[in-house]
């Protein structure tokens, strides 16, 4: 497979990054355990979690993608096969959350036991933190990257001005630099990233690994009516916000896409992503080795500037 270039952070991924979040929330460890193996036989070497990954369960209290990859990785002995990504930042109980050095000093270390690693290749704010100064955020990754804790930083949830501003506090300060983003883009949403994110990120040569790369399911053409909000817990959620006219023409494109090229709708919409010169690499879970399989035939999808543009046009803001 055809790895790509993490903006400048000299980490090499693959085109998809499996989203960690089901990790022991809809997929059990042993399920995880075989998801895992078959994301790196199918040439993939991509993972993104974050240590408040799965605080939203009932029961649960954040830091269980993380175990679970960490009794994987010393199971399984396949750790410099893969490059591991997570954030820090979000709440996770008692006060622990933003992006002071004191805090990341602290759940660094946590992320790191439930790991079972010496080191993340990616570690990420997973909200931006306006109550600490950047120079003091970036200040602590850069003793993380300094004792060999860290090997790149990245940003997710950040708006371009912020975005812009901590590129500008690293060069002034000579701290290390945030080389990715993780924003929320697909098909369905588009405009926030377009419009300022991606211009400042192509400018600056940062790689960008979005997230709800399929709209929470709603692009494998999963939700057409009403009526399949209940099939599954956020069916709801997504046919509210998807479920309109223009996320109709979408999924009429993506059909139409799918016949022409023999492939599912979920394909087309990760292989029009991947085709996007200024994405690196769209996250996207699996919680059964058949959706990984898809997956993996997303990743060898190539679609033709025609589809890409009916695509373009059908998902556009204002048609």
């Amino acid at each position: 497979m055809q790895l790509r270039s993490l903006g400048r952070s000299g980490l090499q991924v693959s085109p998809l990054c499996f989203g960690g979040n089901v990790f022991g929330w809809t997929a059990d460890e042993a399920t995880s355990f075989s998801l895992l193996d078959a994301w790196l036989d199918a040439g993939f070497n991509f993972i993104d979690t974050a240590d408040v990954y799965s605080a939203w369960a009932p029961g649960h209290v954040g830091g269980e993608s993380e175990t679970i990859i960490g009794k994987w990785l010393k199971q399984s002995g396949k750790r410099q096969r893969i490059v591991l990504a997570t954030k820090v930042g979000k709440p996770m109980g008692e006060g622990k959350k933003g992006l002071s050095a004191r805090y990341i000093r602290e759940a660094v270390e946590a992320s790191l036991r439930r790991l079972q690693t010496d080191h993340i290749d990616l570690y990420q704010s997973h909200d931006d933190d306006t109550a600490t100064p950047l120079e003091e955020t970036l200040g602590a990754f850069a003793e993380l990257i300094g004792a060999g804790k860290v090997r790149a930083i990245g940003a997710s949830n950040h708006s371009a001005e912020r975005l812009a501003l901590a590129l500008q506090v690293a060069r002034r300060e000579g701290l290390p630099r945030y080389e990715s983003l993780q924003p929320l883009y697909n098909l369905c949403d588009r405009a926030a990233y377009e419009a300022a994110l991606e211009p400042l990120c192509v400018q600056h040569g940062l790689g960008v690994i979005n997230y709800y790369a399929l709209a929470a399911g709603f692009l494998t053409g999963k939700y057409r009516s009403a009526a399949d909000a209940g099939k599954s817990a956020r069916g709801a959620n997504t046919t509210a916000k998807y479920l309109n006219p223009r996320g109709l023409r979408i999924l009429a494109a993506l059909d139409d896409a799918a016949r022409r090229h023999a492939a599912t709708p979920g394909q087309v919409a990760l292989a029009w992503q991947m085709a996007r010169p200024s994405l690196t690499a769209p996250i996207a879970s699996a919680t059964s080795l058949a959706q990984l399989d898809e997956l993996a035939r997303a990743a060898r999808l190539r679609l033709d500037a025609e589809t890409i543009a009916a695509l373009d046009r059908a998902s556009a803001e204002n048609a």
